[in-house]
Protein backbone atom coordinates (compact mmCIF):
# COMPACT_ATOMS: atom_id res chain seq x y z
CA UNK A 1 0.00 0.00 0.00
CA UNK A 2 1.34 3.43 -0.95
CA UNK A 3 2.22 5.63 2.03
CA UNK A 4 0.89 9.20 1.77
CA UNK A 5 2.41 10.91 4.82
CA UNK A 6 5.56 13.03 4.86
CA UNK A 7 7.89 10.86 6.94
CA UNK A 8 10.47 11.91 9.51
CA UNK A 9 13.86 10.61 8.38
CA UNK A 10 16.84 9.78 10.60
CA UNK A 11 20.16 9.05 8.91
CA UNK A 12 22.30 6.92 11.24
CA UNK A 13 26.07 7.14 10.71
CA UNK A 14 28.44 4.94 12.78
CA UNK A 15 31.80 6.65 13.31
CA UNK A 16 35.10 5.21 14.46
CA UNK A 17 38.14 7.47 14.13
CA UNK A 18 36.48 9.45 11.33
CA UNK A 19 38.02 12.81 12.19
CA UNK A 20 39.32 13.40 8.66
CA UNK A 21 36.13 12.62 6.80
CA UNK A 22 33.55 13.90 9.31
CA UNK A 23 33.31 17.53 8.06
CA UNK A 24 32.69 16.36 4.50
CA UNK A 25 30.23 13.70 5.65
CA UNK A 26 28.27 16.24 7.69
CA UNK A 27 28.18 18.76 4.85
CA UNK A 28 27.15 16.29 2.14
CA UNK A 29 24.47 14.50 4.18
CA UNK A 30 23.06 17.82 5.42
CA UNK A 31 22.78 19.02 1.81
CA UNK A 32 20.96 15.86 0.71
CA UNK A 33 18.58 16.07 3.65
CA UNK A 34 17.90 19.77 3.05
CA UNK A 35 17.10 18.99 -0.58
CA UNK A 36 14.60 16.31 0.41
CA UNK A 37 12.96 18.65 2.94
CA UNK A 38 12.75 21.38 0.28
CA UNK A 39 11.09 18.97 -2.16
CA UNK A 40 8.56 17.89 0.46
CA UNK A 41 9.86 14.33 0.40
CA UNK A 42 10.60 14.21 4.16
CA UNK A 43 9.50 16.21 7.20
CA UNK A 44 11.38 19.31 8.33
CA UNK A 45 12.28 17.75 11.68
CA UNK A 46 14.32 14.98 10.08
CA UNK A 47 17.88 14.67 11.40
CA UNK A 48 21.32 13.10 11.24
CA UNK A 49 22.43 10.79 14.06
CA UNK A 50 26.19 10.20 14.36
CA UNK A 51 27.20 7.29 16.59
CA UNK A 52 30.71 7.50 18.04
CA UNK A 53 32.00 3.96 18.55
CA UNK A 54 34.70 4.76 21.11
CA UNK A 55 36.87 6.78 18.72
CA UNK A 56 40.42 7.59 19.79
CA UNK A 57 40.63 10.80 17.75
CA UNK A 58 38.48 13.94 18.04
CA UNK A 59 35.47 12.51 16.18
CA UNK A 60 33.22 12.95 19.22
CA UNK A 61 34.36 16.54 19.76
CA UNK A 62 33.41 17.30 16.16
CA UNK A 63 30.04 15.58 16.58
CA UNK A 64 29.30 17.64 19.71
CA UNK A 65 30.27 20.83 17.90
CA UNK A 66 27.98 19.92 15.00
CA UNK A 67 25.10 19.31 17.43
CA UNK A 68 25.57 22.74 18.99
CA UNK A 69 25.62 24.46 15.63
CA UNK A 70 22.86 22.52 13.87
CA UNK A 71 19.44 21.59 15.22
CA UNK A 72 19.18 18.75 12.72
CA UNK A 73 22.19 16.87 14.08
CA UNK A 74 22.29 14.46 17.01
CA UNK A 75 25.20 12.56 18.52
CA UNK A 76 25.37 9.27 20.38
CA UNK A 77 28.54 8.30 22.23
CA UNK A 78 29.11 4.69 23.27
CA UNK A 79 31.09 4.05 26.45
CA UNK A 80 33.72 2.06 24.52
CA UNK A 81 34.45 0.58 21.12
CA UNK A 82 31.95 -2.20 20.36
CA UNK A 83 32.45 -2.66 16.63
CA UNK A 84 30.61 -1.41 13.57
CA UNK A 85 27.58 -3.74 13.83
CA UNK A 86 26.77 -2.89 17.46
CA UNK A 87 27.42 0.82 16.89
CA UNK A 88 24.93 0.72 14.04
CA UNK A 89 22.46 -1.21 16.18
CA UNK A 90 22.81 1.41 18.94
CA UNK A 91 21.99 4.13 16.42
CA UNK A 92 18.93 2.26 15.21
CA UNK A 93 17.75 1.80 18.79
CA UNK A 94 18.18 5.51 19.53
CA UNK A 95 16.60 6.82 16.33
CA UNK A 96 13.00 7.99 16.72
CA UNK A 97 11.74 8.44 13.16
CA UNK A 98 9.35 7.02 10.61
CA UNK A 99 12.22 5.84 8.43
CA UNK A 100 15.90 5.26 9.21
CA UNK A 101 18.71 5.17 6.66
CA UNK A 102 22.03 3.71 7.77
CA UNK A 103 25.23 4.66 5.97
CA UNK A 104 28.97 4.63 6.71
CA UNK A 105 30.82 7.88 7.32
CA UNK A 106 33.37 7.29 4.55
CA UNK A 107 30.80 8.35 1.89
CA UNK A 108 31.69 5.49 -0.43
CA UNK A 109 27.99 4.71 -0.68
CA UNK A 110 26.18 7.03 -3.08
CA UNK A 111 24.13 9.41 -0.96
CA UNK A 112 22.36 10.73 -4.07
CA UNK A 113 20.18 7.58 -4.07
CA UNK A 114 18.78 8.27 -0.58
CA UNK A 115 15.81 10.16 -2.13
CA UNK A 116 15.17 7.07 -4.27
CA UNK A 117 15.13 4.98 -1.10
CA UNK A 118 12.55 7.30 0.46
CA UNK A 119 10.43 7.13 -2.70
CA UNK A 120 10.59 3.32 -2.59
CA UNK A 121 9.38 3.48 1.02
CA UNK A 122 6.52 5.78 0.04
CA UNK A 123 5.65 3.29 -2.69
CA UNK A 124 5.21 0.54 -0.10
CA UNK A 125 8.63 -0.92 0.82
CA UNK A 126 9.50 -1.33 4.50
CA UNK A 127 13.10 -2.24 3.67
CA UNK A 128 15.15 -0.71 0.86
CA UNK A 129 18.61 -2.14 0.21
CA UNK A 130 21.41 -0.06 -1.28
CA UNK A 131 23.14 -2.47 -3.67
CA UNK A 132 26.35 -1.95 -5.60
CA UNK A 133 25.74 -2.21 -9.33
CA UNK A 134 29.34 -3.23 -10.03
CA UNK A 135 32.79 -3.49 -8.45
CA UNK A 136 34.75 -1.96 -11.33
CA UNK A 137 36.33 0.62 -9.01
CA UNK A 138 37.81 -2.09 -6.75
CA UNK A 139 41.23 -3.63 -7.14
CA UNK A 140 41.34 -7.19 -8.49
CA UNK A 141 42.15 -8.59 -5.05
CA UNK A 142 39.35 -6.63 -3.36
CA UNK A 143 36.86 -7.68 -6.03
CA UNK A 144 37.73 -11.36 -5.75
CA UNK A 145 37.70 -11.41 -1.94
CA UNK A 146 34.47 -9.39 -1.66
CA UNK A 147 32.56 -11.49 -4.18
CA UNK A 148 34.00 -14.63 -2.62
CA UNK A 149 32.73 -13.40 0.75
CA UNK A 150 29.13 -13.21 -0.48
CA UNK A 151 29.33 -16.54 -2.33
CA UNK A 152 30.75 -18.39 0.68
CA UNK A 153 28.09 -16.88 2.93
CA UNK A 154 25.43 -18.04 0.50
CA UNK A 155 26.85 -21.56 0.36
CA UNK A 156 26.82 -21.66 4.15
CA UNK A 157 23.10 -20.86 4.17
CA UNK A 158 23.23 -17.18 5.22
CA UNK A 159 20.45 -15.19 3.53
CA UNK A 160 21.70 -11.81 2.42
CA UNK A 161 21.47 -9.49 -0.57
CA UNK A 162 24.45 -9.89 -2.91
CA UNK A 163 26.73 -6.80 -2.96
CA UNK A 164 24.75 -5.14 -0.17
CA UNK A 165 26.56 -4.00 2.96
CA UNK A 166 24.86 -1.77 5.57
CA UNK A 167 23.48 1.01 3.37
CA UNK A 168 19.74 0.53 3.74
CA UNK A 169 16.43 2.10 4.69
CA UNK A 170 14.18 0.65 7.39
CA UNK A 171 10.66 1.71 8.20
CA UNK A 172 9.72 2.19 11.84
CA UNK A 173 8.11 -1.23 12.08
CA UNK A 174 10.99 -2.94 10.25
CA UNK A 175 13.46 -1.31 12.66
CA UNK A 176 11.35 -2.42 15.64
CA UNK A 177 11.30 -5.97 14.26
CA UNK A 178 15.09 -5.94 13.84
CA UNK A 179 15.60 -4.69 17.38
CA UNK A 180 13.40 -7.50 18.70
CA UNK A 181 16.20 -10.00 17.90
CA UNK A 182 17.94 -10.66 21.20
CA UNK A 183 21.12 -12.48 20.18
CA UNK A 184 24.49 -11.15 21.31
CA UNK A 185 26.29 -12.08 18.10
CA UNK A 186 25.03 -9.59 15.55
CA UNK A 187 25.34 -9.77 11.76
CA UNK A 188 22.84 -7.23 10.45
CA UNK A 189 23.23 -8.09 6.76
CA UNK A 190 21.91 -11.54 7.54
CA UNK A 191 19.30 -10.55 10.12
CA UNK A 192 17.48 -7.88 8.09
CA UNK A 193 16.34 -10.27 5.31
CA UNK A 194 14.84 -12.53 7.98
CA UNK A 195 12.32 -9.81 8.89
CA UNK A 196 10.32 -10.59 5.77
CA UNK A 197 8.52 -7.28 5.17
CA UNK A 198 8.15 -5.89 1.66
CA UNK A 199 11.58 -4.93 0.34
CA UNK A 200 13.20 -3.43 -2.76
CA UNK A 201 16.65 -2.40 -3.98
CA UNK A 202 18.28 0.72 -5.35
CA UNK A 203 21.50 0.32 -7.30
CA UNK A 204 24.52 2.59 -7.33
CA UNK A 205 28.25 2.72 -8.04
CA UNK A 206 30.48 2.96 -5.00
CA UNK A 207 33.09 5.73 -4.86
CA UNK A 208 36.57 5.81 -3.38
CA UNK A 209 36.85 6.57 0.32
CA UNK A 210 36.81 10.37 0.76
CA UNK A 211 39.44 10.42 3.53
CA UNK A 212 40.97 8.28 6.27
CA UNK A 213 41.58 4.53 6.19
CA UNK A 214 39.24 1.62 5.56
CA UNK A 215 37.79 0.10 8.73
CA UNK A 216 37.26 -3.26 6.99
CA UNK A 217 40.60 -4.76 5.89
CA UNK A 218 40.80 -8.44 4.91
CA UNK A 219 41.28 -9.57 8.52
CA UNK A 220 38.04 -7.92 9.63
CA UNK A 221 36.20 -9.20 6.57
CA UNK A 222 37.16 -12.76 7.51
CA UNK A 223 36.08 -12.15 11.11
CA UNK A 224 32.78 -10.70 9.88
CA UNK A 225 32.20 -13.75 7.69
CA UNK A 226 32.86 -16.12 10.60
CA UNK A 227 30.51 -14.08 12.79
CA UNK A 228 27.78 -14.16 10.18
CA UNK A 229 28.10 -17.87 9.43
CA UNK A 230 28.26 -19.08 13.04
CA UNK A 231 25.52 -16.74 14.29
CA UNK A 232 22.99 -17.42 11.53
CA UNK A 233 23.43 -21.00 10.31
CA UNK A 234 24.38 -24.48 11.51
CA UNK A 235 25.59 -25.54 8.06
CA UNK A 236 29.23 -25.99 9.22
CA UNK A 237 28.06 -28.47 11.86
CA UNK A 238 26.13 -30.37 9.19
CA UNK A 239 29.25 -30.40 7.01
CA UNK A 240 31.17 -31.97 9.92
CA UNK A 241 28.45 -34.61 10.32
CA UNK A 242 28.50 -35.36 6.59
CA UNK A 243 32.29 -35.50 6.56
CA UNK A 244 32.27 -37.85 9.54
CA UNK A 245 29.73 -40.12 7.86
CA UNK A 246 31.76 -40.16 4.64
CA UNK A 247 35.00 -40.98 6.44
CA UNK A 248 33.24 -43.74 8.38
CA UNK A 249 31.99 -45.23 5.12
CA UNK A 250 35.45 -45.08 3.58
CA UNK A 251 36.91 -46.63 6.71
CA UNK A 252 34.54 -49.58 6.46
CA UNK A 253 35.54 -50.10 2.82
CA UNK A 254 39.21 -49.85 3.76
CA UNK A 255 38.67 -52.35 6.60
CA UNK A 256 37.08 -54.88 4.28
CA UNK A 257 39.88 -54.34 1.75
CA UNK A 258 42.56 -54.82 4.44
CA UNK A 259 40.98 -58.06 5.64
CA UNK A 260 40.80 -59.38 2.09
CA UNK A 261 44.45 -58.45 1.47
CA UNK A 262 45.42 -60.05 4.80
CA UNK A 263 43.93 -63.43 3.95
CA UNK A 264 45.17 -63.42 0.36
CA UNK A 265 48.71 -62.75 1.55
CA UNK A 266 49.13 -59.55 -0.43
CA UNK A 267 49.84 -57.17 2.44
CA UNK A 268 52.98 -55.05 2.33
CA UNK A 269 54.44 -53.70 5.53
CA UNK A 270 55.06 -49.96 5.58
CA UNK A 271 54.33 -46.80 7.43
CA UNK A 272 53.45 -44.29 4.66
CA UNK A 273 49.74 -45.13 4.43
CA UNK A 274 49.48 -45.28 8.22
CA UNK A 275 51.09 -41.86 8.68
CA UNK A 276 48.90 -40.29 5.98
CA UNK A 277 45.80 -41.68 7.67
CA UNK A 278 46.89 -40.44 11.09
CA UNK A 279 47.67 -36.93 9.91
CA UNK A 280 44.50 -36.72 7.84
CA UNK A 281 42.24 -37.83 10.65
CA UNK A 282 44.09 -35.64 13.14
CA UNK A 283 43.55 -32.60 10.92
CA UNK A 284 39.86 -33.38 10.45
CA UNK A 285 39.38 -33.84 14.18
CA UNK A 286 41.12 -30.58 15.08
CA UNK A 287 39.17 -28.64 12.45
CA UNK A 288 35.91 -30.18 13.65
CA UNK A 289 36.70 -29.37 17.27
CA UNK A 290 37.52 -25.79 16.28
CA UNK A 291 34.19 -25.31 14.50
CA UNK A 292 32.26 -26.92 17.35
CA UNK A 293 34.21 -24.76 19.81
CA UNK A 294 33.18 -21.64 17.90
CA UNK A 295 29.52 -22.58 18.31
CA UNK A 296 29.99 -23.48 21.98
CA UNK A 297 31.60 -20.07 22.50
CA UNK A 298 28.59 -18.42 20.84
CA UNK A 299 26.25 -20.32 23.15
CA UNK A 300 28.36 -19.28 26.15
CA UNK A 301 28.11 -15.59 25.23
CA UNK A 302 24.38 -15.83 24.49
CA UNK A 303 23.58 -17.42 27.86
CA UNK A 304 25.28 -14.58 29.73
CA UNK A 305 22.74 -12.10 28.33
CA UNK A 306 25.07 -9.13 28.79
CA UNK A 307 24.00 -5.68 27.52
CA UNK A 308 25.24 -5.19 23.97
CA UNK A 309 26.47 -1.65 24.60
CA UNK A 310 26.22 1.31 26.97
CA UNK A 311 25.40 4.84 25.85
CA UNK A 312 27.56 7.46 27.53
CA UNK A 313 25.96 10.54 25.96
CA UNK A 314 23.13 11.42 23.59
CA UNK A 315 23.37 15.05 22.57
CA UNK A 316 21.25 17.19 20.28
CA UNK A 317 17.96 15.73 21.49
CA UNK A 318 15.65 15.85 24.48
CA UNK A 319 17.14 12.60 25.69
CA UNK A 320 20.54 12.73 27.34
CA UNK A 321 21.78 9.34 28.50
CA UNK A 322 24.62 9.03 30.96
Amino acid sequence: MTKQMTPILAIVVPCYNESEVFPLCLRELSAVMAGMVGNGLIAGNSYLLFVDDGSKDDSWAQIEAACRGNGHVQGLKLSRNKGHQLALLAGLAAADADIIVSIDADLQDDISVIPDMVKAYLAGSDIVYGVRGSRDADSGFKRVTAEGFYKVMGLMGVQQVFNHADFRLLSRRACAALLSYREQNIYLRGLVPLIGFTSSCVYYDRAERAAGESKYPLKKMIALALEGITSLTVTPLRIIATLGLSISALSMVATVYSIVMKYTGKTVEGWTSVMIAIFFMGGVQMLSLGIIGEYVGKIYMETKGRPKFFVEKHVGSLRDAS
